[in-house]
């Protein structure tokens, strides 16, 4: 039985200012660094997360994602939640680097420029998720360690994992803390009680961004803020709200402030984190507002119907929980598929009630890799480099 969701929503505001003078300052901030400074040469990419950049791990340990899922780039299902490429698979393919292979995914990876340790369903505190963000570090130390061990058998071995000084010169990702919010909501909290936890959350998020830094000696850290989980069909399905916490563009207004406020409190650990870590290049890449301008001026930007689901069967959302993206009823003895894709989804910005198509990942990507929705503003390319430097 679906969990109904309950709101006990204390006023609390939060913005999320987009304006011309800050991508003015933006874009001068970029011109005039980036041609003192040389672009990194990062050999390897090492990411954090959920399903939001699960390229495998959850599909190699529980079950691959169904057709028609990977539908439109990889044209069978990839262990991506998704018809294509995710936004860690633009930033790898941005860099000249190959797609990551999940860490869990034992079968033809090839591990020389980087792992991936997302998991869907991950949160970032543990307990609360199958594979939790610090089980994704424990694997990553583990993959440090062993890695190398079977680098110096040679031949073949040598080609399939990274050189040790990759682990130093990498680019760290990270996109994770969605769930965090959602599984509080799901627990039957209030917003306030919701809200009441983000700090703690937070500090376990630098805990291991801290013991990248001194154990394996990362030095760059390429941050997502979470998204408008409000604005997400499986939530619109199962929330009991008033039409009074529905905004304009019909997202659920109190899931999007917590949201928000995750956000503004994740800002500020990254500037604690840069003050604790002064030899690292930490970028903070505002993903939210890229994702709401998807929802809330879809047509401006070439899309349709951004509140449904792509894939999906029934409703007002295109989204039933019983009956996913790729999901088939039993009609007489015979299996039909219910959980169908949607004619286009080149110009839909939701999947499967949850996860982003491909087309809205690339829209995200293209605004993010030039820096201008970054703190610091600096391009992708450049994140080695510390603020000031």
């Amino acid at each position: 039985m679906a969990t109904s969701f309950s709101l006990s929503t204390k006023a609390f505001s939060t913005s999320t200012p987009v304006c011309s003078l800050g991508v003015l300052v933006s874009i001068l901030y970029i011109s005039s660094h980036a041609l003192a400074l040389p672009q990194c040469d990062f050999p390897a990419i090492f990411n954090f997360g959920d399903s939001n950049s699960d390229t495998g791990a959850w599909s190699a340990t529980y079950g691959q994602a169904p057709p028609p899922a990977g539908e439109t780039y990889f044209h069978i299902p990839s262990g991506r939640y998704s018809d294509g490429r995710l936004l860690i698979d633009f930033i790898a393919e941005s860099l000249g680097l190959p797609n990551l292979s999940a860490y869990l995914d034992a079968l033809g990876s090839n591990f020389t420029h980087g792992a991936n340790f997302a998991a869907a369903a991950s949160t970032i505190r543990p307990g609360f998720s199958r594979i939790p963000y610090n089980v994704q570090f424990y694997q990553f130390t583990e993959f440090q360690t062993r890695s190398q061990t079977i680098r110096q058998q040679g031949g073949v071995f040598s080609k399939l994992m990274p050189k040790d000084d990759y682990f130093s010169r990498a680019l760290y990702t990270f996109d994770i803390g969605q769930n965090d919010l959602t599984a509080g909501y799901g627990a039957n909290m209030s917003t306030d009680e919701v809200k009441a936890y983000v700090p703690d959350v937070l500090d376990q998020f630098g805990t291991i961004i801290k013991n990248i830094y001194n154990q394996q000696g990362g030095r760059s850290f390429w941050i997502h803020n979470t998204g408008p989980v409000g604005c997400l069909p499986y939530i619109l399905d199962r929330l009991l709200i008033t039409a009074a916490q529905i905004d304009r563009f019909g997202c659920a207004t109190p899931f999007n402030k917590v949201a928000q406020y995750f956000n503004l409190k994740l800002k500020e650990a990254v500037v604690k984190l840069r003050k604790d870590l002064p030899l690292a290049a930490i970028t903070y890449v505002d993903i939210y507002s890229l994702r709401y301008s998807l929802f809330s001026h879809a047509k401006k930007h070439g899309f349709k119907h951004p509140l449904r689901a792509c894939c999906g069967h029934g409703g007002k959302y295109n989204f039933n929980a019983n009956v996913g993206c790729g999901g088939k009823i039993t009609v007489n003895g015979t299996q039909i598929l219910i959980g169908k894709s949607c004619k286009n989804p080149s110009i839909r910005v939701n999947w499967d009630g949850v996860h982003y198509t491909e087309a809205a990942n690339k829209f995200v990507f293209d605004r993010i890799v030039d820096g201008s929705h970054s703190d610091p503003p600096i391009r992708l390319n450049m994140a080695c480099h510390r603020e000031n430097h």
